[in-house]
């Protein structure tokens, strides 16, 4: 499976700094995505600090620590829940010992692709989605307020979207010593498209339309660049931040194949045959 990668990160049109974090490690097809809380307690660092930590451990041998995983998900899997509790131990800690970062902490979301394997780590409400044949599925729970009351039926999702309170989250990195990690596998196909985003967009945007620019532009960095200029149009009162990860197809066929070769003939000759 070939795999192509894109992201873009923007201030938006209403803050005067990017707390947004992203890192796209290519030849390890890790994706990580993070949305610093804090203002004047410092955002930016609790998210630059959880997207170090996470890549760092997934690039390390260092042996994983226990995890509440299931026993059949892989290592990588396991290996990305825990950089997860490392980077809210490493953004607590930091908090705790500087008086000028109390408060601050950070929302994350990962994925990490192994052969057709999709690892996804989660806390806060960035979010990831799948696009597979035209249907946009959200693989994350939000863990804010407002998303809890409209699991519990207290809220429409319409009126989850007006809230006042969309800001409030129940689970972020920093917030407490200890942190359960949303996580889950799934398996991808040629032709699916994953979709790591900030609330910047997802509050901006609709589903519909997230759906509609990744179908029509096939360019991943072409279209997080779309869904960040279309979410600026609207008003851009967030951050945002945005990676898109295309799979397809390696195999290439024998007369695909067959052809390059003929072509490659044809100009290093200059013609086909002959005296």
């Amino acid at each position: 499976m070939r795999i192509v990668s894109g992201g873009v990160t923007d201030v938006g049109r209403v803050r005067a700094n990017n707390e947004d974090c992203y890192c796209i490690v290519a030849p390890l097809n890790l994706f990580v995505l993070s949305d610093g809380m804090g203002g004047e307690a410092h955002g930016e660092v609790a998210s630059a600090l959880a997207v170090e930590v996470v890549v760092q451990h997934c690039l390390s041998s260092e042996e994983v620590g226990s995890s509440d995983g299931k026993p059949e998900w892989r290592e990588n899997t396991k290996r990305l829940i825990d950089a997860v509790r490392r980077a809210n131990h490493k953004i607590y800690e930091s908090a705790t010992l500087d008086p000028q970062q109390k408060g601050m902490g950070a929302t994350l979301t990962a994925a990490w692709i192994n052969d057709s394997v999709l690892s996804i780590a989660h806390v806060g409400d960035s979010r990831a989605y799948l696009l597979r044949s035209g249907n946009l599925q959200q693989l994350t729970s939000d863990h804010s307020l407002v998303a809890e009351q409209v699991r519990r039926g207290i809220l429409t999702p319409a009126e989850a979207d007006l809230s006042e309170m969309q800001s409030v989250l129940l689970r972020a990195l920093g917030a407490q010593p200890d942190l359960e990690v949303e996580a889950d596998e799934h398996t991808l196909f040629v032709r699916d498209v994953l979709l790591l985003c900030s609330d910047g967009l997802t509050r901006m945007v609709t589903e519909p339309e997230i759906a509609g620019i990744l179908q029509a532009e096939p360019d991943p960095h072409k279209a997080a660049q779309e869904l960040v200029e279309l979410a600026n149009e609207r008003g851009g009162s967030d951050n945002i931040t945005v990676v898109v990860v295309r799979t397809s197809s390696e195999a290439k066929g024998l007369f695909s194949w067959l052809r390059r070769g003929a072509h490659k003939f044809l100009n290093g000759n200059g013609s086909a045959g002959g005296n």
